[in-house]
């Protein structure tokens, strides 16, 4: 794991120590003059701790009024506050983060010290694959965890071995029917979130997606890998909003196959799916990849104003999950490449930093890959074209669904633009 706050320049000077305040304040206290200042002796920085204490930390007070932290496996106590090892420096602006973690890093490494108690995610995918090991990684810290899948017997099996591998409480683990082939699956998944788990998300992670389908449409008479991946998630982030609140965070699992994306006629023709002799599974993918990354833009744009944070990431090349198993051909090469690319943990590790990272409070709008934010590709940096696909999808969701609970989206997106045509 790479770790820039482990170098030299963060290092004390000798005689220094680092302390902390009962509210959570970092100070340092020259011990041959005892000098106290706010700032880093050696950087000049402030430096800020979680307000939380570490995963598995409790604190307590003993006879003589002196505050001690204890370790709950262990039960050992220390009066040093262990947030002091998670010290970072303030940031002067929303994007001041560094590359504390890269492609080599696990979802559990991401986590170490996070404490997600009382923390409530909704994770689309996350039976198999990267889902169950993102699922399974935020359940191992306490996070509560609705598990958005079609297959509803994989999805308990799922929740069974995350609780004998992690200790996870079995009752903050539910699982919820979701057929993204089906906008009125999503519909009805949607409106039972709030009565089954929550009055609320801290995360919503949407990670599914399928992979190198032959031609097929689905009951909305849509081509399956579009709908499935970008037009069933984009409704469905829609109609979770009114479960969103100032620091929740959305994140849209794309890939770098985005880049490879091309749209030609999508435009002239006003839909984005691929005609039958247009089709090639490849394409289909790429072009429902970018169509993520755009629709996380768009809505990080929208949803700014509430404190509503919107990502998009690439997990890892070629991954060996079921992601590859509709085709003999693609499970033969994905298995090739196994010892070349990412374990599921290391996968899993820019979705949960995504997600739950105190570093990025605050940011949105941003395109992820290797635990770090990175340039996306030209397509989706154009904002005519992210606005173009976005009203597009608004137009074919409402099509088959009508505008209940998109209506504004709708007078903004879909009516300016048959304005401006006309």
């Amino acid at each position: 794991m790479h770790n820039i706050d482990s170098d030299s320049d963060d290092d004390l000077p000798g005689g220094w120590v680092q302390k902390s305040t009962e509210d959570g304040n970092v100070y340092y206290v020259n011990s041959c003059t005892n000098k106290i200042q706010w700032t880093h002796p050696r950087t000049g920085c402030k430096k800020v701790i979680p307000k939380e204490l570490p995963f598995g930390w409790s604190k307590t007070v003993d006879e003589s009024g002196t505050i001690l932290y204890v370790h709950n496996e262990s039960g050992s106590k220390t009066e040093v506050d262990p947030r002091l090892a998670f010290a970072k420096d303030e940031k002067k602006h929303v994007h001041d983060f560094r590359q504390r973690f890269d492609g080599s890093s696990t979802a559990y490494q991401v986590l170490h010290g996070v404490d997600l108690s009382g923390k409530y995610a909704f994770i689309t995918g996350s039976n198999a694959g990267i889902g169950y090991e993102t699922a399974k990684s935020l359940a191992r810290h306490g996070c509560k965890i609705l598990f958005a899948n079609r297959n509803m017997e994989s999805t308990q099996q799922a929740i069974k071995n995350i609780v004998r591998e992690t200790n996870a409480d079995e009752e903050n683990l539910k699982a919820i029917h979701l057929d993204l082939a089906s906008l009125q699956s999503v519909k009805k998944c949607a409106l039972a979130v709030k009565t089954l788990f929550s009055d609320h998300l801290d995360m919503v992670i949407l990670n599914a997606g399928i992979f190198g389908l032959p031609y097929t449409l689905t009951e909305d008479k849509l081509e399956a890998t579009f709908q499935v991946n970008h037009l069933s998630h984009m409704y469905l982030a829609l109609l979770l909003e009114p479960l969103l609140r100032r620091g929740s965070r959305v994140i849209f699992v794309s890939s770098e196959s985005h880049r490879f994306a091309n749209l030609k006629n999508v435009f002239t023709q006003q839909t984005l799916c691929m005609s039958k002799d247009q089709y090639t599974s490849m394409m289909a993918y790429n072009n429902s990849k970018l169509f993520n990354v755009v629709t996380a833009k768009v809505l990080s744009e929208e949803w700014k104003s509430k404190g509503i944070y919107v990502n998009s990431l690439h997990p890892g090349n070629m991954v060996y999950t079921n992601l590859s198993n509709s085709w003999w051909l693609f499970r033969l090469a994905f298995f090739l490449v196994r010892p070349f690319t990412k374990s599921l943990q290391q996968a899993a590790a820019t979705t949960v930093y995504v997600a739950t990272d105190s570093d990025l409070d605050g940011v949105t709008g941003l395109y992820f890959n290797n635990c770090f934010y990175c340039e996306s590709s030209t397509l989706a940096r154009d904002k005519d074209i992210a606005t173009e696909v976005f009203a597009i999808s608004l137009k074919m969701i409402k099509e088959r669904m009508g505008a209940d609970h998109i209506q504004q989206y709708i007078d903004k997106y879909v009516k300016d633009k048959e304005e401006q045509r006309s």
